[in-house]
C-alpha cells in the first residue's frame, strides 16, 4: 500500500466548499497514517496534467474534492489505471458519490471512509463509459435536457440562479420531439423521435434525478432510458417523476440494457458527468471493472 495520497482539489466547487473540504479530508488521512499532497490547478487543463502527474508518479490514491465535474477530470486520469479514485462530494449534484453510497458534504467523513478502504485494501472495480478518449462515470445526456444544459450555459450571467429554470421554460417553449438514429449493441439502425435518450452508467444526474433509476455500476451495461416524443403536456407531466424514478414506468419511455450505442442527431450537443462532451453522433461504449473506487 502506498502511503501518500493525493487529493485532487477544486477551490470554487459548492461555492468554496472545496476549498474548506480539503483541510478536513487530509486530516483524517494523515490521522490513518498517511501522507498527503494536494493538487491544484490554474484551469481544468493544467489540474488535469497535474493529476496524471500524481497517478503516473505512483501516488497511492487520487481523491477528487469537489462536485462532479471534479470526479469527471480525476478519471480521465485514473480510468484504465491501477491508482483508486475517492471522492470528496462537496459539490453542487454530487451524482457519482451518491450512486456509490459515499458522504456528501461531509469532508471528515469521506476522509475517514477512503483511509478505511485504503488501509483494508478492498477498494472495488466498477464499470465507466467511454467516448472516443473521454471517461463517463454517471450518465450521458441528449436531448431536452442537453439543451436546456446548452441555454443555461448562455444565460447564466444574466440570469443567476434562477438560470436553470428559466433554461426549461425556454426550452419547453422551443421544443419539438427530436430525429434521432440509434444503433443498439451492433444492431441494425433505428430511426426515432424522443425527447431525450440517457446513457447511464450510474443512475441519476443534475443532483439526484433518477433517469437511469435502475442502473448499476458493476454490471457491464449501460442502462439508455428513451424519452419518446411526447407533447409539451406529457413532458411537464412526466418530467417531475424523474426524481423517484417512477417515470420509467410511462408508456412514452422504454429502457434498453446495451453494452454500447451509437447516437445521431442534428444540432444536439451530448454532456456526460454534467460536462460538455460534444455534438452528436457518437458512439459509447460500457467499459467493464475500468476504475477501482474507494467506497464500501
Amino acid at each position: 500500500m502506498a502511503s501518500e495520497i493525493t487529493l485532487f482539489v477544486n477551490p470554487t466547487a459548492g461555492r468554496g466548499r472545496g476549498a474548506r473540504a480539503a483541510q478536513p479530508a487530509a486530516s483524517a488521512l494523515r490521522d490513518a497514517g498517511f501522507s498527503v499532497r494536494t493538487v491544484l490547478g490554474e484551469d481544468a487543463g493544467d489540474a488535469l496534467r497535474r493529476a496524471r502527474e500524481a497517478v503516473a508518479g505512483g501516488t497511492g490514491a487520487l481523491i477528487a474534492v469537489g462536485g462532479d465535474g471534479m470526479v469527471s477530470l480525476a478519471l480521465q486520469a485514473v480510468a484504465g489505471t491501477a491508482t483508486p479514485l475517492g471522492v470528496v462530494a462537496v459539490g453542487t449534484g454530487n451524482d457519482f458519490a451518491r450512486a456509490l453510497g459515499l458522504p456528501v458534504r461531509d469532508p471528515a467523513a469521506a476522509g475517514r471512509l477512503a483511509a478505511e478502504v485504503l488501509t483494508a485494501g478492498t477498494a472495488r472495480g466498477i464499470d465507466l463509459g467511454r467516448v472516443g478518449g473521454r471517461w463517463f462515470g454517471s450518465v450521458l445526456a441528449s436531448g431536452f435536457d442537453s439543451r436546456v444544459n446548452d441555454r443555461g450555459n448562455r444565460m447564466r450571467r444574466v440570469a443567476g440562479r434562477f438560470t436553470y429554470d428559466l433554461a426549461i421554460l425556454a426550452e419547453l417553449a422551443a421544443f419539438r420531439p427530436i430525429p434521432y438514429r440509434v444503433r443498439l449493441d451492433g444492431g441494425p439502425v433505428r430511426e426515432i423521435e424522443a425527447t431525450l435518450i440517457a446513457v447511464g452508467n450510474g443512475s441519476t444526474y443534475g443532483g439526484g434525478m433518477r433517469i437511469c433509476a435502475d442502473a448499476v455500476m458493476d454490471d457491464g451495461l449501460f442502462d439508455v432510458t428513451v424519452v419518446g416524443d411526447c407533447s409539451r403536456t406529457t413532458l411537464l407531466r412526466v418530467f417531475p417523476r424523474v426524481y423517484r424514478g417512477t417515470h420509467l414506468g410511462h408508456p412514452k419511455v422504454t429502457v434498453h440494457r446495451v453494452a454500447s450505442i451509437e447516437l445521431a442527431a442534428v444540432d444536439v450537443t451530448a454532456y456526460a458527468d454534467g460536462e460538455p462532451l460534444g455534438a452528436l453522433p457518437l458512439t459509447a461504449t460500457c467499459v467493464p471493472d475500468a476504475v477501482r473506487v474507494l467506497a464500501p
